[in-house]
């Protein structure tokens, strides 16, 4: 059991309530309970993440899968044809698989392609961020896995630090009259990231006193005109629509991270499966 799955015992009920294992009672009752070898077959070239939710959904079940078995494998890099066998009852081998599945294959696919952007940018001093475009309901099990892909998360939710965005600018009608709206909730602690859209915003955000600003869909010359523009002790964070392609070009001195929905939101799919036989079959 990994500690990371206590305290997730509703996320499991909610997950399993889909298969509404409980539809057919005698059916549930008659899966026999023999040991199963379990092979967790790879069938991509992956970076595996989620194991500990894997493990979990299986344990909610009743299985007593140590999860200490299966951490040496988190994070590493799987070539397409290895697999990973372990054993199980049949019966919650086969009630689990599903669910077990969906969410290792969601995380990994989140890893898999976070480290790709991680590799680009090694070596530059600038930070890969995850973004709060998350699947509703997952959100800790993506960015959990942004982080086993090697990037840093940023906000969890919206109180973790206070972001004006573009709605905010046009309700209260422009930046000036946001940032002292934001300034009157009066926590000290809790930084305030404006997001900004042009070098004229930008100036007025340094006469104001901002200290975090994320760059929102600038281009490549307009990020350098930005850098050269940069106040000591601010923080300069690119965002807006970088893709594995573009993110070079973002990749400049002065720039301190670089935010990515893509890397929840647009990762690709892997392929992963699991099939069973009785312990003692060839």
């Amino acid at each position: 059991m990994s500690l990371m799955t206590l305290g997730f015992e509703a996320d499991y009920a909610r997950f399993f309530a889909e298969d509404d294992l409980q539809g057919n009672a005698f059916y549930l009752n008659q899966l026999p309970t023999d040991t199963v070898e379990c092979s967790l077959k790879i069938k991509s070239d992956v970076m595996l993440a989620g194991l500990p939710y894997f493990v979990g959904a299986f344990n909610f079940l009743g299985a007593e899968l140590d999860y200490n078995d299966f951490k040496k494998y988190e994070g590493k890099n799987f070539k397409k044809g290895e697999v990973i066998t372990f054993k199980l009852p049949f019966a919650i081998a086969l009630s689990g698989e599903r669910v077990a599945l969906n969410l290792l294959q969601q995380a990994t696919r989140i890893s898999t392609f976070t480290q790709k952007f991680v590799e680009i940018a090694a070596g530059s001093k600038t930070t890969i961020l995850d973004t709060r475009k998350t699947t509703p309901g997952l959100r800790q099990l993506e960015k959990y896995a942004v982080r086993v892909g090697g990037a840093h998360n940023h906000r969890f939710s919206q109180s973790d630090a206070w972001m004006i965005k573009d709605n905010h600018k046009t309700f209260f009608g422009g930046l000036e009259k946001a940032w002292a709206y934001f300034k009157s909730m009066q926590t000290y602690y809790q930084n305030i990231i404006v997001e900004i859209h042009s070098l004229d915003e930008l100036a007025l955000a340094f006469d104001l006193g901002v200290e975090h600003v994320m760059l929102d869909n600038f281009s490549k010359e307009d990020l350098a005109k930005a850098v050269a523009m940069k106040k000591a002790g601010v923080t300069y964070e690119v965002s807006g629509g970088v893709k594995l392609e573009t993110l070079k070009d973002a990749l400049l001195e002065g720039i301190d991270a670089i935010s990515i929905g893509a890397l929840t939101h647009s990762a690709p799919h892997i392929d992963l499966s699991m099939k069973l036989k009785p312990v003692g079959s060839k």
